[in-house]
């Protein structure tokens, strides 16, 4: 297999790289399961993307698998883990430790993923000082940039309400951070070269609503693939 991985700077679409999780994820089940190869068209009834697209976006990372027999799925997960730089661990920082934030804080999938989430912070009084359920002690937000700064963290989370989360993601910028996953329900204004992620549960469930409020939708509209835009090319 040839794994001579385009340069970050190669345009390659921001929808290609959102699917490739979604292929981990289904070639850990699959691996799981005792399939230590897999063909494009097993890999797609699983994930509910065609064999094509599948085929069509590993292709901008070189060439995988072999005719007639598939692809090995132990390389190929490995393959797409270096892609996306999830084969290290990525500091996150938190901001906000509310109902939310102590939610995010205390998720146990990232045990098993490559991100830890290594500095929070809060601007109550009351939970300043505190800890995570993994220890991890909450700061004052006015300590964002320089922790941040000083533990060389590039990654954040927005858990504050609306009117605190363009502050707390200036601070975060200040600090150095580049991505960040954000879920408030705001745009937030960043500067070129930083990545936001947004997760709005309202938004994406009145995105729905609109096929369950016409008893004629059924007639009128497609229902959504099972992965949605994601799934699309």
């Amino acid at each position: 297999m040839e794994r001579d991985f385009p340069s970050k700077g190669q345009a390659i679409p921001d929808i290609v790289i959102r699917r490739l999780p979604i292929y981990r994820r289904g070639l850990r089940y699959l691996l799981r399961q005792g399939h230590a190869t897999i063909s494009s068209n097993d890999l797609a009834r699983e994930i509910g993307v065609s064999a094509a697209q599948i085929r069509r976006d590993l292709s901008y990372f070189g060439r995988f698998g072999k005719q007639g027999k598939g692809y090995d799925v132990p390389t190929l997960i490995e393959a797409i883990q270096q892609i996306l730089n999830i084969d290290r661990r990525w500091d996150v920082a938190l901001a906000g430790f509310g109902h939310l934030g102590q939610a995010i804080a205390d998720y146990r999938g990232f045990e098993a993923s490559s991100f830890h989430i290594a500095a929070i912070f809060d601007r109550s009084r009351e939970l300043i000082g505190a800890r995570s359920a993994h220890g991890v002690k909450v700061d004052p937000e006015s300590e964002i940039a320089r922790i941040v700064g000083e533990l060389g963290i590039r990654m954040g989370i927005v858990a504050v309400p609306v009117d605190q989360a363009q502050s707390v993601t200036d601070e975060l910028l200040a600090g150095g951070v580049q991505a960040i996953l954000n879920y408030a329900p705001v745009t937030l204004r960043v500067p070129d070269g930083v990545w936001v992620r947004e997760i709005d549960p309202i938004s994406l469930m009145q995105s729905m609503t609109y096929y369950l409020d016409d008893v004629d939708a059924p007639d009128r509209i497609k229902s959504p693939d099972s992965i949605a835009d994601v799934a699309g090319s």
